[in-house]
Order: C-alpha cells, then sequence, then structure tokens
C-alpha cells in the first residue's frame, strides 16, 4: 500500500514518531510522500527523522495557498524559496501542496493565485508533478492549471472532495486522483458514486493525516498506517480485492511520482 499525501513532519507526531513508522510498515504500507511546507525548518529536520527511518518515503515541497500571505511582495520569491529546497533535498519528488482555498481567509485570493501561478510555472519548467489542494476555488484552479500547465504539468488532486465535473476536468488534464478517509464517512455517499467513475489507472490512496482519520478512528490522530481502512474502501466501491486496489495505486504512484 502508498500513503501519497501525508504531513509525517507535523508536530503531531514529534513524540512518537518511531512508533507511528512502525505501525505503517506492520501494516503494509511500502512508501508515504510527505508534504512538506517549503522554508518551515521544523519540519525539514522533522522529515530527516522520517527518511532515517522509512527510507523508502519521499517528499513534496511548497507554498500551501493558507502561507501565500508570506509571499504577498513578491509571489516569486516563494518559487525562489521552493526550488532552492527542492535542490537541497534528494528525496523530493513533486511540488506541493500548491493551490488555491476560497474557504478560509488566511491569504487573499488574489496572492494565493499569484503564488499558486509562479510554482506551476517551476513545476513545469523542472518537469516535477504537482499536489493540488483546491477548496471553493475550482475553476480559477483549473484555469491556472491549464494556462500555466500548458498541457505538461503533470500531479494529483489530492484528498478529492469534489464533484463528478472536477474529476473528468482533473482527468482531461492528465491528472491523478486521490482519496483520504471522507470516503469512509456515512454523508459520503455523493463522493464515492464521484469515485467509482475514475479509471483505476489513475486513482491514489493518502491519509492525509494527521487530519481526517477515517472510521472507525474518526476524530482521532490519523497516521499512515490508516491508509489501509481508504484501501478496502475503494476496493468495495470497485468491487476487487484490497490487494489488486493496493497493486494499481502502488502502479500509479510510481509512475506519476518515480520515487
Amino acid at each position: 500500500m502508498i500513503d501519497s499525501h501525508c504531513h509525517l513532519a507535523d508536530d503531531a507526531f514529534a513524540d512518537d514518531l518511531e512508533a507511528v513508522v512502525a505501525r505503517a510498515r506492520d501494516t503494509g504500507v511500502e512508501r508515504a510522500l510527505v508534504i512538506l511546507a517549503a522554508g518551515n525548518g521544523a519540519e525539514s529536520a522533522q522529515a530527516a527523522r522520517v527518511l532515517r527511518l522509512w527510507p523508502e518515503t519521499r517528499l513534496a515541497i511548497g507554498v500551501h495557498p493558507h502561507q501565500a500571505h508570506e509571499f504577498a511582495d513578491a509571489p516569486r520569491r516563494a518559487v525562489d524559496v521552493v526550488q532552492a529546497q527542492l535542490i537541497e533535498t534528494p528525496a523530493a519528488r513533486a511540488i506541493g501542496e500548491i493551490g488555491l482555498d476560497y474557504h478560509y481567509d488566511f491569504s487573499p485570493p488574489d496572492v494565493q493565485r499569484a503564488v499558486f501561478r509562479a510554482q506551476v510555472r517551476l513545476a513545469r519548467d523542472l518537469a516535477r508533478p504537482v499536489v493540488i489542494h483546491t477548496r471553493e476555488a475550482d475553476a480559477d484552479t483549473l484555469a491556472i492549471l491549464r494556462e500555466e500547465g500548458g498541457g505538461e504539468v503533470r500531479g494529483v488532486f489530492h484528498c478529492f472532495t469534489g464533484d463528478r465535473a472536477l474529476a473528468d476536468a482533473g482527468l482531461d488534464l492528465g491528472f491523478h486522483i486521490s482519496v483520504a478517509g471522507i470516503l469512509t464517512f456515512p454523508k459520503a455517499g455523493p463522493l464515492r458514486e464521484t469515485i467509482r467513475h475514475v479509471p483505476l489507472d489513475r486513482l491514489l490512496t493518502e491519509t492525509d493525516s494527521p487530519f481526517l482519520a477515517p472510521v472507525p478512528y474518526r476524530g482521532k490522530r490519523n497516521e499512515p498506517a490508516h491508509v489501509a481502512r481508504v484501501v478496502a474502501a475503494v476496493a468495495d466501491l470497485h468491487n476487487i480485492s484490497a490487494e489488486e486496489i493496493a497493486a494499481r495505486t502502488r502502479e500509479n504512484f510510481t509512475a506519476l511520482f518515480q520515487p
């Protein structure tokens, strides 16, 4: 199994990182993509711990829309920070998570768009995949990916909670769709119906831990071992074995991120 998106460098795992990694590996999680906030020294230090404990993990580095305001004076500076950290981080495989989030007011929308646009350009220049966060901003997210990606940038819409139209638009752009523990929630029927229509060769599984723990862990801290519940939920949707879903999503992860 693969956890294609987690935040093991978060403070939530600082005290028991070794046990969390051990549980993931014991559960059969082979790899994880760990997301780092660009320029965050504490997260970089913890990522180094993760790599020592779990050498198969890989990293993604980017400026999240919530942090875009830190670069309001010069969006290009966000690119400089990300690019410098990518160069210094051999385990980095992607730029992310990046995107737009209009649900919260942490960064003005125009600043978010400028910082996102700059990072998509960087991904195109470096031929790196991107990890996309979009919330209540789908039209603008898609527009920037089309305008700046130029049909060349690939990546994943992570923790997908959108509708069929967004899934189809992402697939048309060549993107993967990644599902997290929300898929197991009782009221996630519309999401399950959307994911049922996503081709198996474009699906990924993730936890987004420490957030969004799946049933029966909902309300508790999430962790990579729980991706097994997401894999099982996807298998149920497609009426095939969890082992086959694990194998297919592993292939998809490898094709996209070249770990």
